[in-house]
């Protein structure tokens, strides 16, 4: 995203979004590693490489059901005229003592079984008459049912190469090699492999718990009936989704009503379980906004509070409204202008205070809140990837001057193409759940034509 000089109105300074993004990160420190049970460690960030303890496949085994030959036995054979091999036994997967395969013989193998001594190859059971003294099989009939078929006479009707349809030892991985790296976030296929080489712990960064809130008296939650003057609470629903889309353990917290000792008593309530706060709502200037009002004795003396950033200015009375350990400050974007952020509780707890419009707190999350999230986790990449995109619009896109503006959009990545999404009002919810990007106009931009080349963040 392209930056900006910090800007002055009046006495209340504008923060850049960069300036903002800037101080978060500084104050974020990723989380103590930990050790933890493979299927704990979903989601988490490796912090040590894992090497290979033995070689994967441990042996030379079977990929295919079928009959374990030397390759002379089998030279030449065809329908007209198969080679007749004795049947000296059956090996299953998971079988120790293992029969020799001499001239002439083969032994009843099952994928994933070891080869046994003597054996050059496996000939599937298709390319066999399956013991039965007839045509070409289509299965073999299980031991259970048929004992007797561990013995007996197989014909086989295709010759076959040496190492056909064997499965080298130490083809998937040797011993010694890197399984898994420092910095790799552990999803299914990566437990598996954890899995597979036999370890049944890993020493991990934690997912982050966060905890979201939202305020307002005028919130109500999903399935209660609305009275006059209510909405039902978006806010703290999508949140909570977004945050766990990033990585996190997320709790939800019911709405907290415009009570400041109230919201206080909540956020202490919380910290036990909290790496990380977010509000929405109560941060603007309204007679209303709790939040302020709440973190003021609630926040931690001697917290990281927040620097100037990359404004490098520092913060003053003047510029910030101050709540302890939080700032709040007013950022040159839309939209989102009202932001909050610092630390609170004996633990320095880092609090992300939000604004409350549905769309504002959404673009808010995406910017501030998802990067610190992962930040906790020790990810080195923390921010949502970019492309550039050309606009596809019926006409021009207008945006405030000085301000850097966060449109809704839908990118078509086949034709390089961005569409906006409803309009720019931050309380259109719907027009944000149909969006999957967001169309960067930067701060000193107040029209983009259709076919312009813009920033666009992709949410998906």
């Amino acid at each position: 995203m392209s930056s900006s000089a910090p800007q002055e109105t009046g006495r209340q300074r504008l923060w850049s979004v960069d300036e903002h993004l800037a101080d978060v990160l500084a104050a974020i420190r990723p989380l103590e590693p930990i050790e933890l049970q493979l299927l704990d460690a979903q989601g988490c960030v490796l912090v040590e490489d894992v090497t290979v303890p033995v070689a994967l496949p441990p042996f030379d085994n079977s990929s295919m059901d079928g009959y374990a030959v030397r390759v002379a036995d089998v030279q030449g054979a065809s329908e007209e005229f198969p080679a007749v091999l004795a049947v000296i036994g059956d090996v299953a997967a998971g079988s120790g003592e293992l029969p020799t395969v001499g001239p002439g013989q083969s032994v009843r193998i099952m994928t994933g079984a070891p080869l046994p001594p003597g054996a050059e190859a496996v000939v599937p059971v298709e390319w066999t008459d399956g013991g039965t003294g007839g045509g070409a099989a289509s299965g073999m009939t299980p031991a259970s049912a048929a004992p007797e078929g561990a013995a007996g006479e197989v014909r086989v009707h295709r010759a076959a190469e040496a190492r056909a349809h064997v499965r080298a030892r130490g083809s998937d991985v040797q011993a010694g090699d890197l399984a898994l790296a420092a910095g790799t976030v552990l999803g299914p296929p990566q437990i598996a492999l954890l899995a597979a080489i036999g370890r049944g712990t890993v020493r991990v960064r934690p997912r982050p718990r966060v905890v979201v809130m939202s305020t307002g008296s005028e919130l109500v939650q999903p399935g209660e009936p609305l009275a006059a003057g209510t909405i039902y609470d978006s806010n703290s629903f999508a949140l909570a989704a977004a945050a766990r889309d990033a990585g996190a353990i997320a709790y939800r917290v019911g709405a907290v009503s415009d009570d400041a000792d109230t919201l206080r008593a909540t956020i202490e309530d919380q910290l036990i379980r909290a790496d990380l706060l977010v509000t929405t709502g109560g941060v603007s200037v309204g007679a209303y906004d709790v939040v302020k009002e709440a973190l003021t004795s609630v926040g931690g003396s001697g917290g990281p509070g927040v620097s100037g950033g990359s404004g490098g200015s520092g913060r003053s009375g003047e510029e910030d409204v101050q709540g302890g350990g939080v700032d709040f400050r007013k950022l040159a974007m839309q939209p989102g202008k009202p932001q909050g952020f610092g630390s609170i509780g004996p633990d320095h707890t880092p609090l992300l205070a939000l604004p409350g419009n549905p769309v504002s707190s959404y673009v808010s999350f995406e910017l501030f809140v998802r990067p610190a999230i992962r930040a906790l986790m020790g990810l080195p990449d923390v921010n949502r990837p970019s492309v550039r995109a050309e606009l596809k619009a019926d006409k021009a896109l207008g945006s405030p001057a000085g301000r850097r503006q966060f449109l809704r959009g839908k990118y078509d990545a086949g034709s390089g193409t961005v569409s906006p999404v409803g309009g720019s009002g931050s309380h259109l919810i719907a027009a944000l759940a149909h969006a999957d990007s967001l169309m960067v106009v930067p701060e000193d931009v107040t029209s983009v034509e259709p076919g312009a080349e813009l920033e666009v963040i992709l949410l998906g």
